[in-house]
């Protein structure tokens, strides 16, 4: 069956791609320092934007743009095809605009994120990874939400990798794409993987983590606010007899 033509955009339905971006960052050795290297660069940084545990997103990302600090020669890079990485080296922190361009079969305007490239450890851990020279992995975990795709789109979104190099190859991750019959809402069709990863700390395990840490800290904040109740209605009760025996009529409430 010829893939279908035109703006015709498929009704009731919308599409989550999940993807990953943000930077990894390591302290320059020393000793193996290029000497053509800037002498005020102290480390060499990544950016990029990738697919959750490195699943193929170029099926329906064309290309990526990335807005570096103007101090940089050609600070305006284009990758057009994957991996979407930019690499460098510098001194400094600074903001980064991603702009994400899609197939063109998408009809899709691009989107623009910004993320605050890191090369300074930072965390509760921090001082740990600033002795130890750990490298620094500062990334997001994102979703890209496709309503109502035009119909040549939705055929691609739903085929997934395999689909869209017309048997070329399977890219990796097509198994988890899943395809539904038009008139309804689809799920999320990436799901997260069930454990982390080295490269890829986002997992349904960590997510559940996350949760359950939410709920301690929520605890603790019920803790101390009726803790600070308990203290000042103590005040309350000091301030009261003070008045008293100054002969200060009572406050009312």
């Amino acid at each position: 069956m010829p893939a279908p033509t035109g703006n015709k955009r498929v009704k009731g339905v919308s599409i989550f791609r999940p993807f990953v971006f943000g930077n990894t960052t390591r302290h320059i050795d020393p000793n193996k320092r290029p000497a053509n290297l800037d002498k005020d660069h102290t480390h060499q940084w990544t950016l990029f934007v990738k697919g959750v545990d490195d699943d193929d997103i170029s099926y329906w990302l064309k290309k990526v743009q990335f807005k570096l600090h103007d101090s940089y020669n050609n600070s305006l890079r284009t990758i057009e095809q994957p991996p979407f990485e930019v690499h460098e080296t510098g001194w400094g922190e600074f903001d980064v605009a991603i702009k994400l361009y899609f197939v063109p079969e998408s009809g899709e305007k691009p989107q623009t994120l910004w993320h605050t490239l890191k090369i300074h450890p930072y965390g509760p851990d921090a001082e740990i990874q600033r002795i130890e020279k750990r490298p620094i992995i500062s990334q997001n975990y994102e979703e890209i939400i496709f309503n109502e795709p035009v119909e040549q789109f939705y055929e691609i979104l739903t085929g997934g990798p395999e689909k869209a190099t017309k048997g070329k190859g399977s890219g990796k991750g097509g198994s988890k794409q899943a395809s539904m019959g038009r008139g309804g809402h689809e799920g999320r069709t990436v799901e997260l993987p069930q454990r982390e990863t080295r490269d890829n700390p986002y997992s349904k395990d960590t997510e559940g983590k996350e949760l359950d840490r939410m709920k301690e800290a929520l605890r603790k904040v019920d803790e101390m606010i009726a803790r600070e109740r308990e203290r000042l209605s103590g005040k309350e009760v000091m301030l009261d007899s003070l008045r008293r025996a100054e002969g200060v009529p009572p406050k009312k409430k």
